[in-house]
């Protein structure tokens, strides 16, 4: 089998989104994953006011590069009144609406995926349990579910290590509120970084990111390839070989999407190299 590639587009500040599409696409890579927040210049980001037409002009860059639109990620950066697990219900209620607004705009861009990271708008606030935040949260997200239906959109709800967020830091959690809300669109993200930081043994110890990609198969839809340097793959020293060998074995047909936060080496290093490192490592485990 060979893996479906995509790269995530907030490195590329200041490119116009046509050359974006085209560059990726000469790197090889055959889908894109976009933050909202560079999709329009007002902040705090909204959606909701990015145009039918602005919409139309995405997918005809991405029509002409030949590359898909994989779907959406940052959802809720630079935007403000969001929060997942708030105590307060109007919040929560406002959180669904503006979800609903990513879903439409996901759908209209012909993607599928929404990476639900965001650790600043779920993080539990002081007074609120655990459990609450659990059911906050599952509430929340099942009201999103008939949208996700109609639109042929999937949540991937993504677990990040303690020091980013502490609601949903490990695979196994995450599962335990994909399986509170029983919904075949809300499923599993799994990103390197997140699983360097926050897959722990109970003795502190790290646990071998190929165990953890086999364990969650069955919920995983989406993945994010990088660092636990914050760069990209074959940037440090991570080795992707187990990793794509258990995302083959798996039989894993999402996208494999690169996710970067430190651009020191270069925007365009760290696309061309990345996908070369990819390619080698998938190679190797095949």
């Amino acid at each position: 089998m060979n893996f479906k590639y995509a790269m995530c587009n907030e490195l590329y500040e200041g490119w116009e989104l046509a050359r974006q599409f085209d560059y990726v696409a000469r790197c090889g890579y055959t889908g894109m994953e976009l933050a909202p927040f560079t999709l329009t210049n007002e902040l705090p980001a909204d959606v909701r006011k990015i145009t039918a037409q602005e919409r139309l002009e995405i997918r005809r860059c991405a029509r002409n590069s030949g590359v898909a639109v994989a779907g959406l990620h940052w959802l809720l950066a630079k935007t403000e009144g969001f929060h997942l697990t708030h105590p307060d219900a109007a919040v929560r209620k406002r959180t669904v609406e503006y979800g609903k607004a990513i879903v439409d705009l996901c759908a209209d861009l012909g993607g599928t995926i929404l990476v639900w990271g965001s650790p600043k708008q779920r993080n539990i606030e002081t007074g609120v349990t655990r459990a609450e935040a659990y059911r906050y949260a599952a509430d929340a997200l099942a009201e999103l579910a008939p949208r996700l239906v109609e639109t042929n959109v999937s949540i991937a709800i993504e677990p990040l290590a303690p020091v980013e967020t502490n609601f949903l830091t490990c695979a196994a959690e995450t599962v335990d509120l994909i399986q509170k809300i029983q919904s075949p669109n809300i499923q599993l993200h799994l990103d390197c970084k997140a699983m360097w930081g926050g897959e722990l043994r109970p003795d502190g110890s790290r646990r071998p990111m190929a165990e953890v990609i086999r364990e969650f198969a069955p919920y995983t839809i989406h993945f994010h390839a990088n660092d636990p340097n914050l760069r990209g793959p074959g940037f440090g020293e991570l080795d992707f070989v187990p990793i794509f060998k258990a995302l083959r074995e798996t039989n894993f047909k999402g996208w494999v999407s690169v996710e970067v936060f430190d651009y020191t080496p270069g925007v365009e290093a760290l696309t061309e190299k990345s996908m070369a490192y990819m390619k080698e490592a998938a190679q190797t485990a095949g």
